[in-house]
């Protein structure tokens, strides 16, 4: 176990009992919450993030991948304006990979 790293992924999913909001609510808060995402990924705290699709669960919404340990990623997934308003909620999770095999940012071109 010991050529495992960690790392801190957060699944946003649907509450249970989530708000209702108006189309031009969405939209709104569907745009501070990608500026948000921008925002961390400008401080490096977040490596990736993106929608689902194809899953199981219609509720998974989202998945994020911090360079942050789980406390600080739940702290920052929680200033989520989409969080805030009851839209999402965070599940925080910590994946081991085999060291250096997850990588994130730019990655040379295989030509």
């Amino acid at each position: 176990m010991s050529d495992l790293e960690p790392h801190t992924v957060v699944l946003l999913r649907w509450p249970a009992e989530m708000p209702s909001f108006e189309d031009a609510e969405l939209s709104e808060l569907q745009s501070r919450h990608l500026a948000y995402l921008d925002s961390l990924r400008d401080r490096g705290a977040l490596l990736a993030a993106g929608p689902l699709a194809h899953q199981p669960d219609e509720s998974w919404r989202g998945l994020c991948i911090y360079s942050a340990g789980p406390e600080e990623a739940a702290s920052l997934a929680a200033g989520d304006p989409s969080v805030q308003a009851g839209r999402l909620e965070p599940v925080v999770l910590t994946w081991l990979a085999r060291a250096g095999e997850a990588r994130f940012g730019a990655q040379p071109s295989r030509t």
